[in-house]
C-alpha cells in the first residue's frame, strides 16, 4: 500500500497566487531567478533561490543562503502572502499545457516507504545535490518544492478526482510561459476517501525530484526522534496514463576532431543512417543526427541490445552506449564537458542553434522514453541512464509548503 497523508498547506490567498507561483528552483540559475524576481516581493523563488536577495556572485552554498530562505519564508508568511490552511486535507492540482492536461493529488507521503523503496526510483543521486537540498529542508523547516510522483492509475480516485474537479477551483491562475495552473480544495470527506483509496496502490515512482526525495529522508535520520512531521514529505502524484514525456537531446564534442563524413561513418556502424527533411525521430530505437547542417534519421541496427533488459532496451541506454561511450569515448556524461543535454521543451531548433555557435560536432534529437519503460525500471529496481526523461509540464513551486514543526 502507499501512505498518502493530508497536511496542512502554506499556500497563498488566490489573489496572490499569480505574484507567488514560480518556476522550480532546479530549472532556473541564479542569474534567471533574479530576472524572474525583479521587483517582486511575493515571489517564491526569494523562498526557493535565497540567493536572489543576497550580493551577486555570492556562493549559492554558503551557510547565508540557507538562513536568508528561511528569513525569506518567515517574513511572507509574517504579511500574509502563505497562510495555513485550517485543517488537513489531499489537495487537487492540474495543469494544462496546450491540448495536454494532467490533474493530481498533493499530500505528504512517507519517507519509510521511501527507504523501503515502495517509492520507487529511476535515477542515481548527486552527493552535491542532496547536501544542497538537505540543507535547504533542514533551514526552512519545510518542504517548500513538492516531489512529482506517479502512480498507475486507480479507477475509485480517479471517479473522486472528477467529482472534485467538476466544482469551481478555489486557485486558477495562467502563467507567463501559457500553462493554466488550478488548484481545489475537497471538502474533508473527500480528502479522506483519498487517502484510503491509495491503500489500493502497491507503489509510487519518482517521476522528478530525485534529489528533494533523497534529502527528505536525510533529513528525518537527522532529526530522528525529534518533534515534527520530518517523517514525512511534499509530493504532487499523478496517474501514469496522463504523463507527458519529452525527449531529452544531447550534443556532443568530438575529441578527436573527425571530419563530419568519418563521423557518418561511425555512426553508420550502429546506425542505419539515411538523410530527413525532419529532426525527430518518429519511433523507439531510432535518433536524429544533427551533422555538418543537416539532418539525418539513424535506425539502430538489431542485435546490439537485450530487448528483454528493461535498461539496456532504452533509446537513452542505446544512446549512450552504443554512441556516446562507443564511438566518442563519453564514459561518464554526468561529468564529462564534451556532451550537453537539452530539455525537449526547448525544441530541436535549439539543438541546430547551439551546434552552429557554439561549435558542437553533432547534436542528437532522441526520441522520448515512455512512462510504461519508466515503470518498469523502477519495478526491477534498476537505474536508468542520466537525463533519459524531461516531464512537462513542471509543478509551479509555492501553490503549497508542507511545514515540518
Amino acid at each position: 500500500m502507499a501512505l498518502v497523508r493530508p497536511f496542512r498547506a502554506l499556500r497563498p490567498p488566490s489573489s496572490l497566487a499569480s505574484r507567488v507561483a514560480s518556476p522550480p528552483y532546479d530549472v532556473v540559475n541564479t542569474r534567471e531567478a533574479r530576472a524572474l524576481v525583479g521587483g517582486n516581493a511575493d515571489s517564491f523563488l526569494r523562498v526557493a533561490r535565497p540567493e536572489v536577495d543576497l550580493v551577486p556572485g555570492v556562493d549559492e552554498h554558503a551557510d547565508e543562503v540557507y538562513a536568508q530562505g528561511a528569513r525569506n519564508l518567515a517574513e511572507l508568511r509574517a504579511r500574509g502572502v502563505l497562510v495555513p490552511d485550517a485543517s488537513p486535507r489531499i489537495y487537487v492540482y492540474a495543469q494544462t499545457m496546450g491540448a495536454h492536461h494532467q490533474v493530481g493529488l498533493v499530500g505528504c507521503v512517507s519517507v519509510e516507504e521511501y527507504d523501503r523503496d515502495i517509492i520507487r526510483k529511476h535515477e542515481k543521486t548527486r552527493a552535491d545535490k542532496e547536501d544542497d537540498r538537505t540543507r535547504h529542508i533542514d533551514a526552512l523547516d519545510a518542504h517548500d518544492e513538492p516531489v512529482f510522483l506517479a502512480y498507475r492509475a486507480h479507477p475509485a480516485i480517479d471517479a473522486l478526482v472528477a467529482t472534485i474537479t467538476a466544482l469551481a477551483p478555489d486557485t486558477d491562475l495562467t502563467t507567463d510561459d501559457g500553462i493554466r495552473h488550478t488548484v481545489w480544495v475537497p471538502a474533508e470527506a473527500q480528502s479522506d476517501a483519498l487517502a484510503e483509496h491509495f491503500a489500493d496502490v502497491p507503489a509510487l515512482y519518482v517521476a522528478d525530484g530525485h534529489h528533494r526525495s533523497a534529502a527528505s529522508s536525510r533529513v528525518h535520520a537527522k532529526r530522528g526522534a525529534m518533534p515534527g512531521e520530518h517523517d514525512r514529505f511534499l509530493a504532487v502524484l499523478f496517474p501514469d496514463e496522463q504523463l507527458q514525456i519529452l525527449a531529452y537531446h544531447r550534443l556532443v564534442r568530438d575529441r578527436q576532431g573527425r571530419s563530419p563524413a568519418a563521423l557518418l561513418a561511425a555512426l553508420g556502424e550502429v546506425c542505419v543512417l539515411e538523410p530527413s527533411s525532419v529532426a525527430a525521430p518518429p519511433t523507439p530505437k531510432s535518433m536524429g543526427f544533427f551533422v555538418d547542417g543537416r539532418w539525418y534519421l539513424g535506425t539502430v541496427r538489431p542485435g546490439l541490445w537485450n530487448p528483454s533488459d528493461p535498461v539496456a532496451a532504452l533509446d537513452a541506454s542505446l544512446c549512450q552506449d552504443l554512441i556516446l561511450d562507443r564511438i566518442f569515448g563519453i564514459t561518464d556524461p554526468r561529468r564529462d564537458d564534451h556532451v550537453d543535454f537539452v530539455g525537449g521543451i526547448r525544441g530541436t531548433g535549439e539543438l541546430e542553434r547551439r551546434v552552429h555557435e557554439e561549435g558542437w560536432s553533432l547534436a542528437i534529437a532522441m526520441h522520448p522514453t515512455r512512462i510504461g519503460e519508466l515503470l518498469a525500471v523502477s519495478d526491477a529496481a534498476r537505474l536508468m541512464p542520466p537525463k533519459s526523461t524531461w516531464f512537462e509540464p513542471k509543478l509551479r513551486s509555492g501553490l503549497f509548503v508542507h511545514l515540518m514543526g
